[in-house]
């Protein structure tokens, strides 16, 4: 079907494709979404009712247009931005920061979603305190991450600045949290109160993700304009694209075709972490799922199996996509192909791929909207730092073997220390290596070097056992596909990455004081043995690599 917006290229599911249409009109799910008729999930309307507002948020956004903009006029004095978040309140705003850049006369904005000390020093060292506007962003008010951030640069700012220290600061989040009670008390210079029924993957056209975009210099009432023809094309019955694009994908996912392979206009890349999260976090439960795996495409498609969906996004006329999408229909894989016009059509990929995603749910008949699994991790976590604070350390993982530069831990039984990863991932392939896929969890400082080194590892994972390769730094993904990791099926192989932390950052008690009892390097850790024990929890294959001396020497050699 062509249309201005979507092309669906079925391949060998046309059968599919229409079936999925037919029970769309049959079931009147459209017109049951637009009522936030939460029997489309549920019998129960727990954490639905309260979390559909996003359907109609770019209403509220255009009433509050005049309050956002006279805040960006107050702030553009400022050189610099940094918004301190994570999960849904920090990846939307870093497409923004990634897709707009700096346009003259406003701020530089920067993100920082990592509890990595490295990574942490990285971007202080971009930014000057007195020159910069800090903007703790957190849907609950209480994400351990987002308010370490908030409490470290405080304090900092306190530190060199003084008592005006509170105007350098902003708030994202909503009404009653304990954001906005620390904020009040601590005097910040503005607080935005995000409406609470929007959950914290649907944000992107909310306060987190439009406040960020109009201090890149967006034009909100455009942007808004823009989003709001997509949104009209989500309410038509036939032809609509998301609806379609949902119900397409979820149906093909029962066939074994669970492997959503976004494949984007290199102005847009950043789409696809923020993608990976909304799909991977609203499907992957009560042992469903449809992985998003953001790029990873290679002329050698035979390296592609037959789990494989495409999504091709354009912004314009791309000859090389356009060229990549033509192989891979040729070779009679299954492609949707999305278009935008200009980077002020960003928002229509949001709200397209919100509603997609919630019609996924009513496909696989899950609940979209929650995220049990995640607590399970936050759980471990919690339980390896009171150790910490009891003892004086982390508890000790027991390791398989060690070596002078790495130790490795594995609850896979290894035999060979020359070529611990490939019989690990040989002892955990499924029978069907098909429906597996390897996730390379990171726990280390995202810089440039660090990821390329780390994609190099997932390609030549990806040509040589023909299986899907994701790659997420921790804790970011904690809060994105960490939870259909341990909610799915149980098709994924995990190789995580952790290293001692040689320069560690602390992380003050309060925003009060200067003193400290943990530090990042010290949260991070302990957050990937919760997650390590989680995955353990729930039966899943993971080999943990922890690097004791350099890690670019050591990812060289792994690879």
């Amino acid at each position: 079907m062509v249309n201005k917006y979507y092309e669906i290229f079925p391949a060998g599911y046309e059968n599919e494709l229409n079936l999925a249409k037919e029970k769309l009109a049959k079931e009147n799910v459209v017109n049951r979404l637009w009522k936030k008729d939460h029997t489309l999930w549920s019998d129960k309307p727990d954490e639905i009712t309260n979390r559909l507002d996003w359907l109609t948020i770019t209403k509220e956004i255009a009433e509050k247009t005049k309050e956002v903009e006279t805040f960006v006029s107050e702030v553009k004095n400022f050189e610099y931005v940094l918004l301190l978040g994570m999960g849904g309140s920090s990846l939307a705003p870093e497409v923004f920061s990634m897709v707009f850049g700096q346009k003259e006369g406003f701020p530089k904005v920067y993100v920082l979603d990592s509890t990595d000390p490295g990574r942490v020093a990285d971007i202080e060292n971009k930014i000057e305190h007195s020159k910069t506007l800090f903007i703790v962003s957190t849907k609950s008010g209480g994400t351990v991450e987002t308010i370490s951030f908030m409490k470290y640069f405080y304090r900092k700012t306190v530190n060199l600045l003084g008592e005006k220290a509170g105007n350098y600061f902003a708030a994202i989040t909503d009404p009653g949290s304990g954001l906005q009670k620390m904020a009040e008390d601590l005097k910040f210079r503005k607080i935005f109160l995000n409406n609470p029924n929007i959950g914290g993957r649907f944000s992107a056209l909310s306060f987190f993700g439009i406040v960020p975009a109009a201090l890149t210099g967006v034009s909100v009432k455009e942007f808004i304009a823009k989003t709001d023809e997509m949104i009209a094309s989500c309410k038509i019955e036939e032809g609509n694209p998301a609806a379609e694009i949902g119900a397409f994908t979820g149906l093909i996912s029962k066939k074994g075709v669970d492997k959503l392979t976004f494949i984007l206009d290199d102005s847009v890349k950043s789409l696809g972490a923020w993608t990976e999260q909304l799909i991977a976090e609203s499907t992957g439960k009560v042992n469903n799922g449809i992985l998003p795996v953001d790029g990873g495409y290679t002329e050698d498609l035979n390296v592609f199996k037959n789990d494989r969906c495409f999504v091709f996004v354009f912004n314009g006329e791309n000859k090389s996509l356009e060229d990549k999408m033509n192989k891979v229909l040729e070779a009679g894989f299954p492609v949707i192909k999305t278009t935008m016009e200009s980077r002020y059509d960003l928002g229509q990929q949001f709200f397209l791929w919100e509603f997609a995603t919630a019609v996924m749910g009513w496909s696989l008949a899950i609940h979209p909207f929650d995220q049990p699994d995640v607590e399970s991790a936050k759980v471990q976590a919690r339980a390896m730092l009171t150790e910490y604070q009891e003892k004086g350390k982390l508890p000790v993982i027991e390791k398989t073997f060690e070596e002078e530069d790495y130790s490795v831990s594995t609850n896979v039984n290894i035999e060979n220390k020359t070529t611990f990863i490939d019989e690990f991932i040989n002892k955990s392939l499924k029978e069907e290596p098909f429906r597996s896929y390897i996730s390379v969890q990171a726990y280390l400082n995202p810089d440039e070097q660090t990821t390329n080194k780390l994609m190099k590892i997932c390609d030549t994972l990806r040509d040589k056992y023909s299986v899907a390769v994701t790659l997420g730094f921790g804790p970011r993904f904690l809060h994105s596909t960490g939870q259909l990791h341990k909610g799915d099926t149980g098709n994924g192989i995990f190789l995580q990455f952790t290293s001692d932390k040689k320069n560690d950052v602390s992380i003050p008690d309060s925003p009060e004081t200067n003193d400290s009892s943990v530090s990042f390097g010290v949260l991070v850790n302990a957050q990937a043995m919760g997650d390590r024990q989680a995955l353990l929890n729930n039966n899943r294959n993971i080999m943990t690599v922890n690097i004791k001396t350099d890690v670019g020497d050591v990812l060289n050699k792994l690879s």
